[in-house]
């Protein structure tokens, strides 16, 4: 109680006999009017820092005001500027649609939602069962129970135009969970009838350190080292996002099997080589 990791008291001993008793130095103290420590006011700022990741998110708007609030009321020393970076885009279209999908999801409604893909012409309507919300690459996508299809489905926020309660009975998420759902692929597109296939690439050693850092995948293993490169494999599903990450090197890896996405990889560099010439 004495110290600054306790409430920082003044006590005082009283001896009677062999015992001693401890009483408040001055008679009005109380710790309802204590404030936080040191060590708390730090892990308070920290937890901040943390939620103002959500800072500008629909649905979280509340953050700025606690802010002000714990900052006023435990005295709390402001930075003068930001020290951590989130990566999140405020202006990202769709991003209006968070709080009443957050909202359906959390009190069971199902949605009949307008959709409208890059490589469609035209809208679609599907009813929706929404389940869970992920976010990858700065883009938002909802998951759930497909009625019109009648399988699991994911729909980027940003592409939904609309979207209205719909008048069935939700269906409850009690078949999937999503941790392990999604344990096999790289991104947000999962594919019921698509194997988990082994890939083994070749990473040059000057790009080994950052992959080495920053795993393709979980299940990224070393399977061969040299003085000039690093083979590694790893075990997932073959979806756009995985083409996408392994262009993003260029020419500091290579696939070496399986020989379908090898092939991909092949055509993929005649093609660019092609617009060069």
């Amino acid at each position: 109680m004495e110290s600054d990791q306790g409430w920082s008291i003044p006590l005082e001993r009283v001896k009677e006999g062999k015992r001693v008793y401890y009483r408040y130095a001055d008679r009005a103290f109380t710790i309802k009017d204590q404030g936080i420590n040191q060590a708390e006011a730090e892990q308070l700022k920290e937890t901040l820092t943390i939620l103002s990741r959500f800072k500008g998110m629909p649905q979280f708007e509340w953050i700025e005001e606690m802010h002000i609030r714990l900052t006023k009321v435990f005295h709390l020393k402001e930075d003068v500027g930001s020290i951590v970076g989130f990566e999140q885009n405020p202006f990202l279209k769709g991003l209006d649609h968070f709080t009443e999908i957050f909202n359906a999801i959390q009190h069971g409604v199902a949605l009949d939602i307008v959709y409208q893909g890059f490589r469609q012409n035209t809208p679609t309507q599907v009813t929706l069962h929404p389940w869970y919300l992920k976010q990858f690459n700065n883009r938002w996508f909802l998951f759930g129970h497909n009625e019109t299809y009648n399988a699991i489905s994911n729909f980027a926020l940003d592409r939904i135009l609309q979207f209205t309660s719909a008048k069935v009975s939700y269906r409850e998420n009690k078949q999937l969970d999503f941790d392990a759902y999604f344990e096999d692929v790289i991104g947000v597109t999962v594919r019921p009838d698509v194997e988990v296939e082994t890939i083994q690439i070749r990473v040059d050693n000057a790009l080994w350190p950052y992959i080495e850092s920053k795993p393709l995948h979980g299940s990224q293993k070393v399977k061969h080292k040299s003085d000039t490169e690093t083979r590694i494999e790893i075990a997932v599903q073959v979806n756009h996002e995985l083409l996408a990450l392994l262009f993003s090197y260029l020419d500091g890896l290579e696939v070496i099997s399986p020989p379908s996405l090898r092939s991909k990889f092949k055509a993929l560099a005649e093609s660019i080589t092609s617009k060069y010439l």
